[in-house]
């Protein structure tokens, strides 16, 4: 078997593929597009860095390939889709880059407190200026560490060991997991105004994306240090600047941006107290050669063993299996995201009801699966079907599965519930309708729904009277938001009901804030599937 190694990495990776019997290995880095159309024609494997494009072109002209393996974690590089669609299995590797980030990350944080940077640039100019380059100690100091993920973890040892205080916001962290870490876990708030440094190490997501805006700044302490090594756009480049230069910020420190390479006109090269590093948190001797081994391991187990681990698109499954499951893959993950929506940020168990003949199935893959779609919004594009149990760990959730064989009115039915640290319960329901397999949302918090479980959703809670279909509709129709689908469900008359509204795209701000303001509604969740 061919393996294409497209860009370089460690040469202790290529050397364990080379010692595999049977395979033949290609080094071939700097090849240009049309290069690697002619390279990919008879190979099984690639392993690329974030140089080489893999393409729909490439998976088109490579009949043989199996799997490409990302030295790193972004996929940016590869087209996923096209390789699912394939059935190449996409591979990176998340845990590499772990130690270095974290590193990189405290080293900014030290150069927030000492002016490393300027001294040595000032010392190279022939100067020797100490009374302007006083800094300040670590002991004793309040560090808000946003996401607690494997990076946000080793920060905060790091941070320990200085004998700082690690305030911790992380929504999807269980007080028990905190208490392990020995961190106080605190409001996004509560941290932005007690900390006197804040590093960020989240996935960019909706949800993170400018979150350390101009409003964020404001409520911290004056003088608070900002340090972001995870993903640009989570803080608010020009609402940086302007901090630093007022004062409200005493010192920052970059190694990614929202636009990559920097542009050579931006504001931060110019601004007062800012370390700016060239997105080099994974570039060590070390990390680059734990990467370039786990990913020829990774290759190798796939071509010989027929193992998957950290697989970007789908589990391992023979084509039999993937024919009968490959429906209630998708189902799972949407019932996932769902109740991830739906449900509180912070859950202590998450459970999976399999009923009927989907129950008789090996549901493994439909759990992951499941699993992921909950996670999608979390983690960020970092979760796989493969990992996605290790993440839902990491984050303290139990997680249970139930097999039942009678699914009542239904063939098969798929339920799962989110029990939040009070008690709370969460829940969505769905099975598979007709011929085609499609997935259908049948029940969200044990009422009896009927929706298409696809595109956008706006689940209501409403006092039971006349005219609240009609209200919606208005203020939707005001919006410019045409209905897709809606399902309507009441317990007794008079009570409480439920409205699923499917839309065809997501409501305005404005829209939004108006639905939530009549008195009749009690919940309204706006729901991306």
């Amino acid at each position: 078997m061919k393996i294409l190694v497209a860009d370089k990495i460690s040469p202790k990776g290529v050397e364990y593929l080379r010692q595999q019997p049977g395979f033949e290995v290609i080094e071939a880095y700097g090849s240009s597009p049309a290069q690697v159309l002619e390279l990919v024609k008879d190979v099984h494997a690639i392993a690329v860095r974030s140089e080489t494009k893999i393409t729909a072109e490439v998976f088109a002209a490579a009949p043989l390939l199996k799997v490409v393996g990302r030295a790193g974690v972004g996929v940016d590089n590869v087209d996923v889709e096209a390789a699912t669609e394939r059935g190449v299995v996409v591979m990176n590797t998340p845990g590499g880059n772990t130690i270095s980030t974290a590193e990189l990350t405290f080293t900014h944080i030290l150069c927030c407190a000492r002016p490393i940077a300027q001294g040595a640039a000032s010392m190279k100019a022939g100067n020797w200026d100490r009374k302007t380059l006083s800094g300040v100690e670590l002991l004793r100091k309040n560090i808000g560490i946003i996401g607690l993920g494997r990076i946000g973890s080793e920060v905060a040892k790091r941070a320990q060991a200085f004998g700082m205080k690690v305030l911790a916001y992380d929504p999807y962290l269980t007080p028990a997991r905190a208490a392990a870490m020995q961190v106080e876990s605190v409001s996004l708030d509560a941290l932005l105004a007690g900390s006197d440094y804040i590093t960020v190490h989240m996935p960019l997501t909706d949800e993170t994306n400018n979150m350390i805006d101009e409003a964020a700044l404001a409520k911290c302490k004056k003088g608070v240090r900002i340090v972001n090594c995870a993903r640009g756009g989570i803080v608010n480049e020009k609402a940086l600047v302007a901090a630093l230069k007022s004062g409200q910020v005493g010192a920052a420190g970059l190694d990614v941006y929202e636009t990559e390479p920097l542009p050579k006109d931006s504001e931060l090269r110019s601004a007062p107290n800012i370390v700016l590093t060239p997105h080099i948190a994974a570039s060590t001797t070390e990390a680059q050669e734990t990467v370039g081994i786990e990913i020829a391991e990774q290759i190798a187990d796939v071509l010989v063993h027929g193992a998957v681990r950290n697989a970007v698109n789908l589990p391992s499954m023979d084509a039999a299996a993937a024919k009968v499951i490959a429906p209630y893959l998708d189902l799972a993950a949407k019932l996932g995201t769902l109740v991830q929506q739906i449900a509180p940020k912070q859950i202590a168990k998450l459970r999976v009801t399999y009923q009927g003949k989907v129950a008789e199935l090996d549901v493994n893959a439909i759990t992951r699966a499941l699993q992921r779609g909950y996670l999608r919004r979390i983690s960020g594009d970092s979760v796989n079907a493969v990992n996605a149990p290790t993440f839902m760990q990491r984050l303290g959730v139990q997680f249970e599965v139930v097999k039942l064989s009678d699914a009542g009115d239904y063939t098969d039915l798929i339920e799962v519930e989110a029990t939040g640290g009070d008690g709370s319960v969460n829940s969505a329901s769905g099975t598979l309708i007709g011929k085609s397999n499609s997935p259908r949302i049948v029940g969200i918090n044990g009422r009896e729904v009927e929706v298409a479980a696809e595109g956008s959703l706006l689940v209501l809670e409403n006092n039971d009277q006349p005219g609240m279909v009609g209200a919606v509709g208005t203020l939707l129709g005001q919006d410019g938001v045409n209905i897709a689908d809606m399902s309507l469900s009441r317990l007794t008359p008079g009570g409480t009901a439920y409205m699923v509204v499917r839309v065809d795209h997501e409501p305005s701000e404005k829209a939004r804030a108006a639905i939530k303001a009549n008195a009749a509604i009690k919940f309204a969740k706006f729901v991306q599937l």
